[in-house]
């Protein structure tokens, strides 16, 4: 099966090496001697599957260690666990898990305050699939922008944005993703609509509705936290109001 565009984007040879002194924390990777938690989620700087994990790491105040490294040069504690040394991976004891979906429904069932899914099993499922169709639809489309540029992907670009707008009545309707409250859904699209400026597409040219939904996800706390050094810098300050 060949992989995604995401999944490549968080793989091996992906992103430079860094030279910048104060960039080079990002990559830091803690010895196991200075690890003060049980579980740990290796994650590149720019991974966007990667970020959708974090961001329920800080929702939910996992007590998990967050280490940055450089996929091009996978540390050996990562490599022992995982051979391929793609991003994420989470490590929880014997359990090691890589593949952001499935990281982030372990940790919503593992740590269930606050639930990042409704109790009611036909909303968890319509939920779930309405990720399936952001990961299908909308995911390659970024993916394929971001690994070849904005003007040799340009279909891409006018798919996504076309998609964009063709949702938004979705986003005037409730004031997160089909949902009166923060959900897992949330945590999908967060990532994916702050690489939008990055990527030539302005945020506020898809509609009010997009843009106040927009606006809500990165105001909070949790999303903050998530952000690397490289993604905060994926965002120019004008374009977050």
């Amino acid at each position: 099966m060949r992989p995604s565009h995401a999944q490549v984007m968080c793989r091996r040879g992906t992103i430079r090496a860094v030279s910048n002194p104060v960039q080079q924390e990002v990559y830091f990777v803690a010895n196991a001697s200075s690890r003060k938690s049980a579980m740990i989620l290796f994650t590149s700087a720019n991974c966007i599957m990667s970020h959708c994990a974090r961001v329920v790491i800080h929702e939910k105040g996992v007590p998990a260690d967050i280490e940055y490294f450089d996929p091009n040069q996978p540390p050996e504690d990562l490599l022992e666990l995982n051979p391929n040394g793609n991003s994420p991976t989470f490590i929880e004891r014997d359990l090691v898990l890589y593949d952001a979906r499935v990281i982030m429904e372990y940790l919503d069932e593992r740590f269930p305050h606050p639930a990042l899914h409704q109790m009611d099993p036909v909303a968890r499922a319509n939920s779930r699939m309405l990720i399936k169709r952001i990961d299908q639809e909308w995911y390659p489309l970024l993916g394929e922008l971001l690994v070849h540029g904005d003007k040799k992907a340009a279909k891409a670009k006018k798919m996504l944005r076309e998609g964009l707008l063709v949702a938004a009545p979705v986003f005037d309707a409730t004031p997160y993703f089909m949902s009166e409250e923060f959900c897992m859904t949330d945590c999908a699209m967060a990532p994916l609509l702050w690489r939008l400026p990055s990527i030539g597409i302005d945020i506020a040219s898809l509609g009010k509705g997009i843009t106040a939904y927009a606006n809500r996800l990165f105001s909070r706390k949790a999303f903050q936290d998530s952000l690397s050094m490289e993604e905060r810098q994926l965002m120019p300050m004008s374009n977050h109001k």
